[in-house]
């Protein structure tokens, strides 16, 4: 990719997230007019009542900017449908314009889903009956997991639903703190945007910047102290969107060194995963139902190791860019050094682990 494109592309996020962040603002006012706000509560660690509704603002600036992206070769002296099909469409295959639909829709799904339940909580069952409603779009369209072993294509839908399904709730598990879901979200889509970049995906690449912007001007009003929440319509949204991109996304071409490349999806979103992971296996552990929501999460045992909200959030933004970065070098190095750096972060998941235990063990975490 040329220097201009990478300018492009930072021109694209940094216009993205100004207008994201100004919508942000907006939503934020008719939260408060409105009333929609989360209020305190024993699983929340916010003290006074926050807007909600950021999410709105997430997924409006994503589609109008991905909408302006699409449309713009149209208008541009030159190009035209056949350049949408060379470019944009390129590595999608045959129905490219039909999985596109089912990626828009399928978020969009989401994204009203996670609306009705922020104004009106709904049951953990129904919510993953929508949920799977929306991953069985995507895989109507024809966009599933493809990988060297799922050439079943009943099999690959399943596994393509699974996998949607699993990282919208990892990433509406991950928000639990100010700007820990959106940070997270924006650095796992910069490390898919390097993950995938030498193999030439320009509509993944756009769906990635955008939803990185949108994020990032969102997330100037969450940091802490959050002045607006996201809620499940932004949390699930997130989720759904990354991981939608790991299956559009070329992780590995006849020129990548190693087919362990597929596996830079599993390291750009190993935090949420490993979140889902420890806090499903200590509620079965306890004989709770794991669908029960607690203060038992990643960011709520680092705070009771001594961090305070805020430092346990730049914790795992840091743990997040490690890991990132491994997944960003996997398709250019060998399949030693593919072992290196998965070895690396499994490792890295090791030390928390034996940082948690050694909490436990001194009565400081749970």
């Amino acid at each position: 990719m040329s220097d201009k494109s990478y300018l492009i592309f930072a021109c694209l996020l940094g216009g993205t997230a100004v207008v994201s962040a100004l919508l942000t603002a907006l939503v934020r006012r008719l939260a408060l007019r409105w009333d929609i706000l989360d209020h305190p509560g024993e699983r929340k660690v916010h003290q006074e009542p926050i807007p909600l509704m950021g999410g709105v603002a997430i997924v409006a600036t994503f589609y109008v900017i991905s909408l302006a992206c699409f449309l713009s070769p149209f208008f541009m002296k030159g190009l035209g449908e056949d350049w949408f099909a060379q470019r944009f469409l390129a590595g999608l295959g045959p129905d490219a314009k039909t999985k596109v639909i089912g990626v828009f829709a399928g978020a969009f799904l989401i994204f009203l889903l996670g609306v009705v339940d922020d104004l009106k909580a709904l049951s953990p069952e129904i919510k993953l009956v929508g949920q799977i409603a929306a991953a069985g779009a995507l895989v109507l369209s024809g966009m599933r997991v493809e990988l060297f072993v799922l050439s079943n294509a009943w099999v690959s839908g399943f596994v393509t639903i699974v996998w949607v399904v699993m990282l919208t709730n990892s990433l509406n598990f991950l928000d639990n703190m100010d700007g820990l879901c959106g940070g997270v979200s924006v650095i796992a889509a910069l490390s898919f945007f390097l993950a995938v970049q030498p193999h030439e995906q320009f509509l993944v690449r756009i769906i990635l910047v955008v939803f990185a912007g949108a994020v990032a001007g969102f997330l100037y009003h969450n940091l802490s102290p959050a002045r607006i929440f996201m809620g499940d319509a932004g949390a699930m949204f997130c989720g759904y969107i990354l991981a939608t991109v790991a299956i559009m996304g070329t992780f590995h071409v006849a020129e990548t060194p190693s087919r362990i490349a597929v596996a830079a999806p599993l390291l750009a979103l190993s935090v949420p995963l490993f979140d889902t992971a420890s806090v499903v296996y200590i509620r079965w552990r306890r004989g709770e139902s794991i669908m029960k929501g607690d203060k038992r999460h990643f960011s709520h045992r680092l705070v009771d190791l001594g961090m305070s909200p805020r430092q346990a959030v730049e914790f795992i933004y840091l743990v997040a860019a490690v890991t990132g970065l491994g997944a960003a070098l996997l398709s250019q190095v060998g399949r030693a050094g593919t072992l290196i750096i998965i070895g690396q972060t499994v490792g890295v998941f090791l030390l928390i682990v034996l940082l948690m235990n050694a909490g436990i063990r001194n009565g400081r975490a749970r």
